[in-house]
């Protein structure tokens, strides 16, 4: 079957990179098709990324505050987790996000097609859908949003019921009493805190010499302390060598050491070891369009090398995350649309962590200026000495602002601590105005509020904090 209407643009994908550039396109007037295989709008950030995770970590977060709650004079008996309560609370958020993306694509009169979408050649796209009837769409742009999966390692099958990928952990019925997790960044250790705060005995592997190995390297140590503190075990310059099912669990066989291996045992063990780009069977080879291990190759302007085809989000190889997919959607389609655009500053993007205690971060680390060349002037002022740290009984942790001497430029901005994830947009704009460390000290901060941390170590960049 051949739809005869032939839209502005097709765009495969309906995340926050896909529904982002559906909306950017009608406001530019242009006609938009939104093609999305699941069931439900959204993308795996609404049904099974940020979203989701989101809404239990913040379980999490009063679980752990209810259990100190006599600290501050509120004392609550009988503290505990109620997981069906948490899940459902869960699927609400889920399903509420997913509809409000419906609306907007009604209210903006952008259609979506139900079904598998691939690319049929140069200004077609091909839809096979649930009946598994295939419709041929016509259009002037094509743009692939299409995402990424969890990756395994060579040799362990995700079986989601005891090797698990991070899709498969949002769904479990009960808290195992142990969780192994393989990897650290974002996602592993955000789900070991969430489970070691839900009762599991919870353990990090990572093959690196350190965790939550993309942030500046003080965040890391902080991190690992906090852990530990907490009762979790966490390896680095650990290489699983062995996976397998035992009675009651999962046994891995971790290299810990030169000289040295370890067998963990662990009821469930989820596999954090990053994502693959979903590019294999869209019909790429067929009009020719340019991958490199599985990613599209695209230019400042998220062009493919095709004419007419452009590529977004986890499928092209810049951060995974989905405020680079939506920023990208709207470069994409305002180049489409013929309007002046600017490229992303891959430098100046903000990533959020949301452990406990929570990670944010903005532009260059210590190491990565000075692997620059810069001449590197260092602030950091810790939430112990913040009043209302000391409030909300949360003092872990620090801010840490990376300048550069000669113009006194912030290069970049590293939190961890309460509100790390809100208090880096004050970062983001920063670093967006290309501000010294001077102007952030001359911009007055309310007391007592935690971005007085942000000040205190603007003027720790010149060694002159106050409060400390």
């Amino acid at each position: 079957m051949i739809d005869t209407k032939t839209y502005d643009v097709a765009i495969i994908g309906s995340g926050p990179g896909g529904y982002v550039a559906a909306i950017r396109a009608a406001q530019l007037g242009l006609s938009a098709l939104v093609i999305e295989r699941d069931t439900r709008l959204g993308g795996v950030c609404t049904l099974r990324g940020c979203i989701p995770t989101k809404a239990l970590l913040h379980t999490a977060d009063l679980l752990e505050e209810a259990r100190h709650g006599g600290d501050v004079g509120v004392s609550a008996r009988e503290v505990r987790l109620d997981l069906p309560g948490a899940m459902k609370h869960k699927e609400k958020v889920v399903r509420q996000s997913s509809n409000g993306i419906a609306y907007l694509m009604k209210k903006n009169r952008v259609d979506v097609v139900n079904g598998f979408g691939r690319v049929a050649g140069v200004g077609r796209v091909s839809v096979v859908g649930q009946d598994g009837a295939e419709t041929t769409y016509a259009a002037r742009n094509i743009l692939i949003a299409t995402g990424s999966a969890p990756r395994s390692l060579p040799g362990i099958e995700i079986d989601h019921r005891t090797i698990l990928s991070s899709d498969s952990i949002l769904e479990l019925a009960e808290v195992p009493k142990s969780l192994l997790v393989i990897g650290s960044g974002a996602v592993g250790v955000e789900f070991a805190s969430m489970f070691s705060r839900f009762g599991s005995r919870a353990t990090i592997l990572e093959v690196l010499p350190r965790i939550v190995p993309l942030e500046d390297e003080d965040i890391s140590r902080e991190l690992a302390a906090s852990f530990k503190r907490q009762g979790m075990s966490v390896y680095v310059d650990a290489r699983v060598e062995r996976v397998t099912r035992s009675e009651g669990g999962v046994e891995v066989l971790a290299r810990t050491s030169a000289e040295k291996t370890e067998t963990m045992r662990a009821e469930k063990v989820l596999l954090a070891v990053g994502r693959k780009p979903l590019s294999e069977g869209i019909g790429l080879e067929g009009v020719g369009v340019a991958t490199e291990r599985g990613y599209i190759r695209v230019d400042p302007f998220q062009r493919t090398n095709v004419p007419g085809i452009y590529a977004i989000g986890d499928v092209v190889p810049t951060p995974w995350l989905a405020h680079v997919a939506s920023a990208e959607a709207v470069v994409a389609v305002e180049h489409m649309a013929g309007r002046e655009t600017e490229p992303l500053n891959y430098d100046q993007v903000p990533g959020c962590t949301y452990c406990s205690p929570e990670v944010a971060s903005i532009g260059l680390t210590e190491a990565r200026a000075r692997e620059r060349g810069y001449d590197v002037a260092v602030g950091k002022f810790p939430f112990t000495a913040i009043g209302k740290a000391r409030i909300l009984n949360e003092t872990t942790g620090f801010i840490k602002i990376v300048g550069e001497k000669k113009y006194d430029e912030v290069l970049g901005v590293h939190i961890i601590g309460p509100s790390a994830t809100e208090l880096i947009a004050e970062a983001a704009a920063a670093l967006r105005l290309e501000a010294t460390s001077e102007e952030l000290v001359r911009t007055i901060h309310a007391h007592p509020t935690l971005s007085e941390a942000m000040h205190e170590a603007a003027e720790a960049v010149a060694g002159h904090s106050i409060h400390i």
